[in-house]
């Protein structure tokens, strides 16, 4: 793996030792820098020409070096870098407010640690292949109903549809149990906003509840005294792979006789005492987007106890087409549907879920072996016979640890190490400031100082050592720093 030291030369470099450098590095270009402040970039081809000129390769390399380049900030979005990068613009050093070179985009690689990243070794390409051979591309061809297949054996689940996202499989799944408007659907604080948006998109009305201290799930004592005559359905998130308290979850669903939509989005193979999230409730709903335990690119899917509301989502999937009866449409329906490309690549990615999951677990060992003994930090609360994803390592910093997490991910970008925040709490989003709420403060606290680190399947052990060490040594810092200010 090429570092940012491999592409690196001081500007009082000579030519000879900028040749060996770009052979070495193979990306025919380096970064000219005066204690990692970048002035310039040079080619092989810039070496070339000035030898042809009359220059030698015991010459320096201070006259030769290109001063305009392009480059980014180090807080650069994915689609900044994107929009750069071509056939010609194959490299972009990225800058810290200081003008000093911090990290480095390719096609590649768009962060030297990304916080997650897919892994597409298996039989993906062939998979896709066959489908443009045979031009089975679309919503139909064999690998859409493997995949359905797959998720149902996986799940064990009575029935499963395939869809073209998460965030759709939340809203089919919502329609199909007759949830729509003026009914009150509970759910969790902490989530991404997909599930609200499907709520709201299906008519219906959010309940915001905080969540638990130690699970970051729904609050089952919030939720016990949030339901009302109002309320048809509760919406338990498995945040970032760890199970709700299902059982306490269905029995306040029976003694109201609530539907339960589960959003499974991050907890692929999650589980309680062997049984998979997804499964307790009426419906459970996955996403399969490029970051999640599993991929299509883009994917979902949703699972269903009950066969007449299977069959509901199932026209209501394909444009509301009565089943047999084509071009001819009984209801409103929508174009929810997964392409068999999609689907093929779900079929791979599926082959090697084992391997992903021992990896995840491994990786989470792993920063629970050199983070946590830091004690600056809390996790996620596992109940015994909760099995988890194991999806995106995830902290809540401790007060003792001083240092803002915002600073803790600026830091961390710095040097190439992407991060994450928690989900911000939906009660303070603009769109879902006129939804009645129950709070208690946890979701704040948790969200302000929550942080998901690089979880990506081919992280090595001393990647993750390295990682730990780093955050560790940054906070260890700046509670020194502090120390001696406070006694100045």
């Amino acid at each position: 793996m090429i570092t940012l030291d491999d592409l690196c030369i001081d500007y009082k470099a000579i030519l000879s030792e900028a040749l060996v450098k770009i052979d070495k590095n193979g990306q025919g270009l380096l970064f000219v820098v005066d204690n990692m402040k970048l002035l310039g970039v040079i080619s092989d081809g810039d070496i070339r020409r000035s030898i042809l000129s009359g220059k030698t390769i015991n010459d320096s390399l201070i006259d030769i070096y290109n001063k305009n380049f392009q480059h980014l900030k180090h807080t650069a979005t994915i689609e900044q870098v994107q929009s750069i990068l071509s056939d010609r613009i194959k490299i972009i050093p990225l800058l810290d407010e200081n003008g000093n070179i911090v990290d480095f985009s390719t096609n590649q690689r768009l962060n030297r640690i990304p916080v997650l990243e897919p892994l597409l070794g298996g039989n993906e390409l062939e998979y896709v292949t066959e489908c443009i051979k045979t031009n089975w591309i679309s919503s139909q061809g064999k690998y859409v109903q493997e995949f359905e297949g797959v998720i149902k054996s996986f799940t064990n689940s009575n029935y499963a549809l395939a869809v073209s996202n998460g965030t759709v499989a939340l809203h089919l799944a919502l329609v199909s149990l007759g949830i729509g408007s003026g009914d009150e659907v509970i759910v969790p604080d902490i989530t991404f906003a997909a599930t609200l948006n499907a709520i709201v998109l299906a008519g219906a009305i959010p309940v915001i509840l905080d969540v638990e201290e130690n699970t970051w799930n729904l609050s089952i004592k919030l939720l016990k005294e949030s339901v009302t005559s109002r309320t048809k359905a509760i919406m338990p998130v498995h945040i970032y792979g760890v199970p709700c308290n299902m059982p306490e979850i269905m029995a306040v669903a029976n003694e109201h006789q609530l539907v339960v939509v589960e959003d499974c989005a991050e907890a692929l193979g999650s589980s309680i005492n062997g049984k998979h999230v997804g499964t307790f409730g009426n419906v459970g709903t996955f996403s399969f987007f490029g970051n999640k335990v599993i991929t299509c690119g883009e994917g979902g899917a949703v699972i269903f106890r009950d066969e007449d509301a299977y069959n509901r989502a199932k026209i209501l999937r394909d444009h509301g087409m009565t089943p047999g009866k084509r071009y001819w449409h009984d209801v409103v329906g929508f174009n929810y549907r997964l392409t068999n490309l999609q689907a093929a690549v779900g079929c791979a990615q599926f082959e090697q879920l084992d391997s992903f999951r021992r990896k995840r677990q491994q990786i989470f060992g792993w920063y629970e072996k050199y983070l946590l003994k830091s004690n600056y930090f809390e996790i996620q609360n596992i109940e015994p016979g909760y099995e988890s994803s194991y999806w995106l390592f995830t902290v809540k910093l401790k007060k003792a640890c001083l240092l803002n997490r915002d600073d803790l991910i600026n830091k961390l970008a710095k040097v190439g190490i992407d991060s994450r925040p928690v989900f911000y709490p939906m009660s303070l989003m603009p769109p879902f400031k006129q939804y009645e709420r129950h709070l208690n403060g946890l979701s704040e606290q948790i969200a302000l100082n929550g942080i998901s680190l690089p979880t990506s399947v081919y992280l090595s052990e001393n990647e993750i050592k390295n990682i730990s060490d780093y955050i560790i040594n940054i906070i260890n810092s700046f509670i020194d720093l502090k120390g001696i200010l406070s006694e100045a």
